[in-house]
């Protein structure tokens, strides 16, 4: 799992591409509200929107503002947060989609051949999962994503707006394929069975205990793809059986049959009503039993011994999460309405993306240099997240030639590396809702 290879040319085609897209006119035409938007001549361009946008920040709108023109060299009194809220209503949030498609996606596809990806025995390891997203207490939102009813000792007591955000992510090069932002009341079994079409042939999907039912691993088997999903009791009945002996390293291989209420549903949805799994027990260094499904078959070429280390890379996309709502503060969203949530979602993603592509030589460059050390380090990603703020405007508007800005980046992306400790624990304590709230409000901080 270790990559030695430069991402200099990546880096190149991917700014390059961004540059180019944000300039080029089929691609405003395709991504604004209507036919009039953005053809006068105006300071809030289409470009200069979806940067702003992906500088989100938690300070006021006008500050932000005035920082951005500042910086752009072009100080203007006459932007106002009402002039931006007009704006930004001209742009749709399928703009970042595309960007991370043209821009990231399909470079790095491209440049497979010759790009060390990190993957494990050949495969692509892929997060999938979903998180669900408080929104502004607005009622187009509560319309649009749906309303959680709150209620205590004494009855009801309001509600607030809700979404769902279920992202397709590569965890080891920390990189979201596809992203879908829903109604909360949709499940993530029907958005994992969305994410399907997105997954190659040699992709593993890693999926956690939620995700278990017939329906969704025969569809896996049925389209030859693969997964490693953890299995809860009482899901099949031998993983009951291997629950019940309680030993780690064992490998069974059984078939599995639907249940006889769901059997006309398999067979009209084109499913196989008898699947070949393997089952495989690991054990946590907390001493619990886990029993892991998967339709990698072949001892010999995915040996017992590594699944409780590959399952642990499925934490990958619950720190992903973690990030975009921690240190991006995701949830406290520029805009009031469902188009501008989308915007700040997709924004996010695309940035998030993006940080990674650029951070990896550096990164690679910080671990070389502490192998002398106790501890490996790795670069500091408040840090670079930071560091790409400050500079996107140079990066995606400027004219400044890409290899002067980038190499500016990867000297502030070294700056206060972090230790690795991969054996360190630290114990998970249940806060209290009053705790978590203060926490949230007044003592996290944010990277914008």
């Amino acid at each position: 799992m270790t990559t030695t290879h430069s991402l200099t040319t990546l880096q190149q085609t991917v700014i390059d591409t961004t540059r180019q897209l944000l300039e080029h006119q089929p691609f405003q035409n395709q991504h604004r509200r209507c036919e009039k938007d953005f053809t006068r001549r105006r300071e809030l361009t289409f470009g200069r929107v979806v940067v702003f946008l992906l500088q989100k920040t938690v300070r006021s709108i006008q500050l932000h503002l005035h920082d951005f023109f500042d910086t752009l060299g072009r100080w203007s009194q006459s932007v106002t947060p009402s002039a931006w809220s007009q704006a930004r209503l001209k742009l749709r949030h399928t703009a970042f989609i595309e960007l991370n498609r043209r821009a990231i996606l399909e470079p790095i596809e491209r440049a497979e051949s010759g790009l060390a990806l990190r993957r494990w025995r050949g495969h692509r390891l892929i997060g999938i999962d979903s998180s669900l997203i408080r929104l502004p207490k607005e009622e187009a939102i509560g319309r649009e994503f749906g309303w959680v009813e709150c209620s205590n000792n004494q009855g009801e007591c309001g509600r607030y707006p809700q979404g769902r955000l279920s992202a397709l992510t590569d965890v080891l090069n920390r990189i979201v394929l596809e992203a879908s932002f829903v109604p909360w009341t949709q499940g993530e079994r029907q958005l994992a069975v969305a994410h399907l079409a997105a997954l190659a042939p040699e992709d593993l999907a890693l999926l956690d205990r939620g995700y278990v039912s017939y329906d969704l691993l025969a569809r896996f088997v049925a389209q030859q793809r693969g997964f490693v999903c953890r299995c809860p009791t009482s899901s099949f009945g031998v993983v009951n059986r291997l629950f019940q002996e309680n030993q780690e390293g064992r490998t069974v291989i059984a078939e599995v049959m639907v249940h006889h209420e769901n059997r006309q549903a398999i067979v009209q949805a084109g499913l196989p009503t008898v699947i070949t799994l393997r089952f495989v027990t690991v054990r946590l260094s907390t001493g619990e039993l886990e029993v892991l499904a998967t339709n990698l078959l072949e001892e010999a070429l995915y040996p017992t011994s590594e699944f409780a280390e590959l399952y642990h890379c499925r934490w990958g996309i619950e720190t992903y999460y973690g990030l975009i709502k921690g240190r991006l503060d995701l949830e406290n969203f520029t805009g009031r309405t469902p188009e501008a949530l989308r915007q700040d979602v997709h924004s996010t993603i695309f940035l998030s993306n993006l940080e990674s592509i650029l951070t990896r030589p550096a990164n690679e460059q910080v671990q070389s240099q502490s192998q002398p050390l106790q501890h490996r380090q790795q670069v500091n990603h408040a840090v670079c997240f930071h560091a790409l703020k400050s500079q996107i405007i140079a990066l995606l508007l400027s004219q400044d030639p890409i290899p002067q800005t980038v190499a500016k980046l990867q000297y502030l992306f070294q700056a206060n590396p972090v230790s690795i400790r991969p054996q360190r624990r630290i114990p998970r304590t249940k806060q209290s809702a009053w705790r978590s709230y203060h926490y949230q409000r007044n003592t996290r901080k944010c990277v914008f």
